[in-house]
């Protein structure tokens, strides 16, 4: 680097004079990802509408985005190592606009479903590489820690900024413009990217597990896939029995590659540690209760209670700051003195009973009373969990499979949120139509009766989420048994969503 001129301020050796607006363009792609999680929830109902969706199908909007994104998330990590991770980058900003023109676009159902799938494949391409370009852009431990800092405040905060623009768009333009508005993000980013970031080339050596890939994402989409069709056809149909079937011997084969390929997609003494293990499992089942209140919520908000889609996106802040507030001055503070499993077991049955206030739902509950009590606990209870799980799986690890692991916890959370977002939404369906078929019998009262339904539905699948909350509440108290951490690295893998 040459010097620099008379009145410039000097930069350190090895620093990049450009890092803090690379910093910016790494956070505007990686918000683009994450807040598109959430920003299609509050279009769905109009989505839906307009694109004649059955309720059964209408999860997939949402799966086929996480399925994708969890399912290529370690090849993606990959990917950037063999071909260069500012190649990449870009690759994936480019394909995440197209996919978003595509899915705007949508005249068909499978249209969208496809195009949210494509979104997901790129997002796992840009996530990795976003966090690998923010660590080789920022070499002294003191900046990379306030890096860091704001690129996590970034992710945290997508939900609710996903909440916010989908009911402004959704309801001030079109539907369609929750796919649109990433499409001048990314373009920005590409700009930037091209402008301001610098890389070293890939490494030639880097072999990629395309196998691994296939087993692992082939199983969780045929599981998800079992789970959608049981809505409709039942869960001892043969078709969904075949599916479920098959999921498993995929995933049971991906399990007995890994010990055998030679450049393995998950080395397997990643999820081996207990700990680790325990934090995996723990995400996992956290995150689908969380994605089964995003999904019923939404609808129970607009269609129930004919909120705004403005309002919708509004009413779930609540939630997302409860969340902020429980990660960064409760856990933040507590964890370097107290062992993890003390903030994740508290933080799951908090969730829980947040979740039990939507429970008692009715077709005229009140949002005060009944709704904002239940997602400020929800909230709280995740925010609680989700920074011990982060900072507990990602301690301790070897250099070499830092990347892997924190990319390992992200993948929990993807593939939590595809699986039980598609389990919940068939039980609240097929729930759903068994009470509307026992309680239509009143032509006049036909409307009333469908809302009820709907709404029986929604809580029993949200009993459902409660046992699982407090499932994963259990697995952090047995398995979690790391000691309170002395203190946090500087550099320590920084999460791809948190959601």
């Amino acid at each position: 680097m040459s010097a620099p001129r008379t009145g410039e301020p000097s930069v350190p050796a090895g620093q990049d004079a450009h890092r803090w607006w690379a910093l910016v363009v790494i956070a505007l792609a990686q918000l683009m990802v994450v807040l598109d999680a959430t920003i299609v929830n509050i279009a769905l109902p109009s989505a839906q509408n307009d694109l004649n969706m059955s309720d059964a199908n209408r999860q997939w909007v949402i799966t086929a985005y996480t399925l994708a994104f969890g399912g290529l998330l370690l090849l993606g990590g990959r990917i950037a190592d063999l071909v260069g991770r500012k190649r990449t980058f870009i690759i994936g900003l480019i394909g995440f606009a197209g996919a978003s023109a595509l899915g705007g676009a949508a005249t068909t159902s499978a249209m969208l479903f496809g195009a949210r799938a494509l979104q997901g494949a790129f997002a796992a391409l840009l996530a990795p590489s976003a966090l690998s370009l923010l660590t080789t852009t920022f070499t002294d431990p003191k900046e990379r820690s306030k890096a860091f800092g704001i690129y996590g405040a970034l992710a945290g905060s997508g939900s609710a900024i996903g909440f916010i623009a989908g009911g402004l768009l959704t309801e001030y333009l079109n539907w369609r413009w929750c796919l649109y508005v990433n499409i001048p993000i990314a373009m920005i980013a590409v700009f930037g990217a091209y402008s301001l970031l610098h890389d070293r080339p890939g490494h030639k050596n880097v072999r990629l597990d395309v196998p691994g890939a296939i087993l692992g994402c082939g199983g969780l989409v045929a599981i998800v896939y079992g789970f959608s069709e049981a809505g409709s056809r039942g869960w001892t149909d043969s078709l969904v029995l075949a599916l479920l079937a098959l999921g498993v011997a995929m995933l049971v084969a991906f399990v007995w590659w890994q010990n055998r390929a030679p450049s393995p997609l998950l080395p397997l003494h990643i999820v081996t540690d207990r700990n680790r293990a325990g934090c995996f499992l723990t995400m996992g089942l956290a995150v689908i209760g969380l994605f089964g209140v995003f999904l019923f919520m939404t609808y129970y908000l607009q269609v129930i209670l004919g909120y705004s889609p403005v309002k919708t996106g509004l009413a779930f802040l609540p939630l997302t700051v409860a969340i902020i507030i429980g990660s960064t001055q409760v856990s933040a503070r507590l964890l370097p003195h107290v062992a993890p499993r003390r903030l994740m077991v508290p933080g799951m049955v908090l969730a829980a009973g947040g979740m039990l206030f939507f429970t008692q739902l009715t077709v005229d509950s009140d949002y005060a009373g009944e709704l904002l009590p239940g997602l400020l606990l929800l909230g709280f209870g995740m925010g609680m969990t989700f920074m011990p799980v982060f900072a507990t799986a990602t301690a301790g690890v070897a250099p070499q499979d830092s990347g892997v692991t924190s990319a390992t916890v992200n993948t929990s959370q993807q593939v939590g949120g595809s699986i039980g977002t598609a389990l919940l939404n068939t039980i609240a369906t097929t729930s759903s139509a068994t009470f509307i078929a026992a309680h239509l019998r009143n032509p006049a009262q036909k409307d009333l009766v469908i809302r009820e339904g709907i709404v029986h539905g929604y809580t029993v699948a949200i009993w459902w989420a409660v046992g699982i909350m407090l499932a994963a509440g259990l697995i952090a108290g047995l398995m979690v048994t790391a000691k309170a951490p002395k203190h946090l690295a500087p550099d320590a893998p920084v999460p791809e969503s948190a959601t």
